[in-house]
């Protein structure tokens, strides 16, 4: 949500600033056509070199970021009980005993209520949940299964990474589109050389629209859904770390606080839940 509001806080100041030195709202209704050169232009770029389904990636993702970051105190707490009470159920009833809760997480009493990480990331349920399999089937190493999980987030993101470099090539590309249509906005005006002054004003004003709106969106509009798109995949990667370096702990046969403090660690201090509100969450559930 914070990316809209700064959106909105520097194009009012943008525009605030014009209007107060007398700049007229109507030159801007005056280059619908402008708007439709730059707009187009960019999204047909985008579509032609990122496909359809990472078109619809980037609009999904941009829309997300209307909802502000989940991945805060709160939801690693709740992971890190979900943890805690999953290590304890294999320490209880044996790596059997983790069977019913990952063939099919939505009705495990522990995983399913557990909102954001059901939800959140559509990775994270599967790579915690295949992860368990692999370990309940025996015959792999702990430093083994860490590569393989590491290998596993490299490639989610590297497929995350898609989308922000896409949007970031888009942005670099739209003071170009602008450019474009500021020369044949010229080219229009140099038609109309000897004719009325003031027409001949009008056509330079609107062909000077095109330069601005490719910078303005380029770097008032995109760049900052960009850098806040990569802020959210950072997120999104730490806590599949914190689940990483839990179940790595889990491996090598650590008991499931210790496990659940390697993930914790894990963790920015900014959002990371202390000792004592772990501890004190572990045995609420414990009791619950």
């Amino acid at each position: 949500m914070m990316v809209v509001i700064g959106i909105a806080f520097a194009l009012a100041c943008v525009f605030g600033s014009y209007f107060i030195h007398g700049g007229k709202v109507g030159i801007f209704i005056d280059a619908w056509t402008e708007f439709m050169a730059i707009g187009g232009g960019s999204i047909g770029i985008f579509v032609a070199a990122n496909g359809i389904k990472v078109t619809k990636g980037a609009i999904a993702t941009a829309l997300g970021l209307l909802k502000g970051n989940p991945y805060s105190k709160k939801g690693y707490l709740e992971l890190l009980v979900m943890l805690y009470q999953m290590f304890s159920v294999a320490r209880r009833d044996g790596l059997l005993g983790l069977e019913s809760h990952f063939e099919d997480p939505s009705k495990s009493p522990i995983m399913g209520k557990n909102h954001l990480f059901m939800h959140g990331n559509h990775h994270s349920c599967d790579f915690f949940c295949d992860t368990l399999k692999v370990i309940v089937s025996g015959g792999v190493q702990p430093h083994s299964l860490d590569e393989m999980m590491e290998m596993d987030l490299d490639i989610a993101h590297h497929e995350e990474a898609v989308i922000s470099d896409a949007l970031q090539n888009a942005g670099d590309a739209m003071p170009a589109v602008g450019i474009v249509a500021c020369v044949l906005g010229v080219i229009i005006t140099m038609g109309k050389i000897g004719g009325d002054p003031a027409e001949i004003g009008l056509s330079i004003a609107l062909a000077l629209v095109g330069t601005f709106l490719g910078i303005m969106l380029a770097y008032l509009l995109v760049f900052p859904t960009v850098r806040a798109v990569v802020l959210k995949n950072r997120s999104e990667s730490q806590y599949m770390n914190c689940i990483r370096h839990a179940i790595f702990s889990f491996a090598r046969g650590e008991p499931p606080i210790t496990c659940v403090e390697f993930a914790r660690r894990n963790i920015d201090p900014s959002e990371r839940p202390g000792f004592d509100e772990v501890d004190k969450a572990v045995k609420a559930a414990k009791n619950g």
